[in-house]
C-alpha cells in the first residue's frame, strides 16, 4: 500500500505529520468554529455526496457516529493528496479552521469565502499536519479550491517542515 502513496504524503509520514483524523477534534474544537460541528449549521443546495472525492475538494467530515446512529464531531478539510488507486479511499487533507485571528501563524493561509470554496466565513487552512481521512468519514463536499490553491497549501508544508 505504501507504494500508491505521493512523494508528497510519504515524505509527511517520514516527518511524522500525517495523523488520525482524530487528534484534529481534540486539538481544534468544533465548538469554536463558526458551524459548531453541526450540519444543519453548513447544509445548503450545493452540498453534494459522492463515493469518490477529488484532490482540491473541501468536504465535511465526521470524527464517528453515536451508537444511536447520531453524528458525532465534524470539521471541514480540503483534500490535498490521495493514494494512486484507481478509485481512492484514502484522502490526506488539511483542517479548514475559521478562527481568522490564527492567521498570524506562520503555517496558516487565509481562504477567502467565495462562491465555489462553498464556505460561510473567511477561514485559515492549516497547513502544518496532513490528516488521513477514509471516503465513509466524509459526510458531503461543500466546495472547491483549484491547484494553485493546493500547491500553495503542499508548499507551506513542506517549508515549515
Amino acid at each position: 500500500m505504501e507504494d500508491n502513496k505521493s512523494e508528497f504524503i510519504k515524505n509527511a509520514y517520514r516527518h511524522n505529520k500525517v495523523r488520525d483524523l482524530k487528534e484534529a477534534f481534540e486539538e481544534y474544537p468544533v465548538e469554536e468554529e463558526w458551524h459548531e460541528g453541526k450540519v444543519e449549521n453548513v447544509v445548503m443546495d450545493s452540498t453534494e455526496k459522492y463515493n469518490y472525492y477529488t484532490i482540491g475538494d473541501i468536504v465535511f467530515v465526521n470524527e464517528y457516529k453515536y451508537e444511536t446512529g447520531a453524528m458525532g464531531k465534524n470539521h471541514l478539510f480540503v483534500i490535498i493528496d490521495q493514494n494512486n488507486l484507481a478509485v481512492p479511499i484514502e484522502n490526506f487533507g488539511m483542517l479548514i479552521s475559521s478562527n481568522i485571528e490564527k492567521i498570524k501563524y506562520k503555517e496558516n493561509i487565509l481562504l477567502e469565502r467565495n462562491k465555489e470554496n462553498g464556505l460561510h466565513k473567511d477561514s485559515i487552512v492549516k497547513t502544518d499536519v496532513v490528516y488521513k481521512i477514509l471516503n465513509e468519514q466524509i459526510l458531503f463536499k461543500i466546495g472547491k479550491v483549484d491547484e494553485g490553491k493546493v500547491e500553495e497549501y503542499k508548499k507551506s508544508f513542506n517549508d515549515n517542515l
